[in-house]
This record gives C-alpha cells, structure tokens and sequence, in this order.
C-alpha cells in the first residue's frame, strides 16, 4: 500500500503537534510547581516579617 505525500507529511506533522503539546505540557507542570515553591517561601517570609514587626510593637 503506497502513502500519498499530503497524507504522510500530515501524519508526521501531526506527531510533532503531539510532542510539542507534550512537552508544552510539562513546562506548564514544571513552571506551576515552581511557582508554588516560590508562593510558600513568600508566605513564610511574610509570615516571618509580620512576627518581627508585632513582636517589636508589642515590647
């Protein structure tokens, strides 16, 4: 069974379409775990600051 060019050409483009949606789809995971790390350091850090701030007023 031959394959016509149009056929073949969009079989393989439709492949690299997969493998880029597949690896836009883990940078999106990656990015997101990383802005929660960050998120939960920036919390600790305003937690931290509002600490020092009540325990400095309260003395």
């Amino acid at each position: 069974m031959h394959m016509e060019p149009a056929s073949a050409l969009f079989s393989v483009m439709s492949i690299f379409a997969i493998i880029i949606y597949l690896g836009m789809l883990g940078l999106f995971v990656y990015a997101f775990v990383l802005f929660v790390k960050l998120a939960r350091r920036g919390i600790t850090a305003l937690d931290l600051y509002i600490e020092e701030k009540r325990g400095n007023r309260l003395e």
